[in-house]
């Protein structure tokens, strides 16, 4: 399974951007997408995160601001951000839960850079 990350980049305080990622490869089912994020010098961070059900969840420092969407039948993951602030800014990775043979895996995105900064 490969996921490819787009949708980075810069953009002023308040702006907004939509960060897509994509998985592909044979014969598994998708049990949650997620998005994580970290900053330099900090740790990777869980943004966000959506089941194959379509329960959603968001970190309390995005919540209003951020929305997370999936689409199964294009395996895929989808990040709204809007009202961006400077301390948004970070590597945006997208995480999958998946199952494959009865076993469970889970991969990463490359990583995508969101600056925020006027």
């Amino acid at each position: 399974v490969q996921l490819v990350e787009s949708g980075g980049g810069l953009v002023q305080p308040g702006g907004s951007l939509r960060l897509s990622c994509a998985a592909s490869g044979n014969m598994f089912s998708i049990n949650t997408m997620a998005w994580y994020r970290q900053a330099p010098g900090k740790e990777r961070e869980l943004v966000a995160y959506v089941t194959s059900g379509g329960s959603t969840n968001v970190a309390d420092s995005v919540k209003g601001r951020f929305t997370i969407s999936g689409d199964n039948a294009k395996n895929a993951v989808y990040l709204q951000m809007n009202s961006l602030k400077p301390e948004d800014t970070a590597v945006y990775y997208c995480h999958f839960i998946v199952t494959m043979a009865t076993y469970e895996y889970d991969y990463w995105g490359q990583g995508t850079q969101v600056t925020v900064s006027s």
